[in-house]
């Protein structure tokens, strides 16, 4: 019986999947009056071995890579909140992502400065009460474009793989964290970065203060 259970925990262990919830004690203070958030790119690094960095272009090549994948992580978690908006499940409404990075360029701020930026400055530029941001850590690109240039390249195909993921919201006038979460997947969690996004927010959805049904 000990062995089963042994057995049973280091399989749990092996497939499991991690995560860490924090909520700012004054979120309700310093939220009551929010009414639109901005989802910027997100922050992306792809954790590939020393072949594949070079048959993608060496540093620059994987930079590009980098970009495409934080973008297309910005729209899928841009469309997450969305959707839970449309079901009448988020008490904000999140900002076009259109408007959002045509304001970024307007204001000269690029993929690769974003993070130069503070929340409060970020917040004013975009005219929003809050900002979503994070970063996105992965073994293999898994958006669309990323992915078929990646597999042009190396020969990469398949979904499995690593990887981590932060999601912050933070206030867009004290520049104070709200809330932020870490999520951890080992083996395979998605086919694309839509599917991924999903699996991520899923179980968290109801552990964010904005949802309808959050509850203390």
């Amino acid at each position: 019986m000990t062995t089963l259970v042994a057995l049973l925990v280091s399989i749990a262990v092996s497939t499991a999947q991690t995560r860490e919830i924090y909520t700012n004690p004054n979120f309700k203070t310093l939220a009551k009056d929010h009414k639109v958030l901005a989802v910027l790119p997100f922050k992306t690094t792809l954790q590939l071995r020393p072949k594949e960095v070079e048959k993608n272009g060496g540093p620059a090549g994987v930079a590009a890579l980098e970009k495409r994948e934080g973008l297309d992580v910005q729209n899928a978690v841009h469309s997450y909140f969305l959707k839970r908006k449309e079901s009448k499940d988020l008490t904000v409404d999140v900002q076009d992502l259109a408007r959002t990075n045509a304001l970024l360029a307007r204001n000269a701020v690029t993929y690769e400065t974003l993070a130069s930026f503070t929340p409060e400055e970020l917040a004013k530029m975009l005219e929003v009460d809050g900002i979503i941001s994070g970063t996105f850590e992965t073994t293999q690109p898994m958006s669309n474009g990323a992915a078929i240039a990646m597999s042009f390249a190396v020969g990469f195909s398949g979904p499995t793989n690593t990887g981590k993921t932060t999601i912050s919201i933070n206030d867009g006038k004290t520049g104070e964290l709200l809330w932020k979460y870490d999520k951890t997947l080992s083996r395979g969690f998605g086919s694309n970065t839509g599917s991924i996004i999903t699996t991520i927010m899923r179980k968290a959805s109801r552990q964010l203060p904005y949802d309808k049904d959050y509850r203390d």
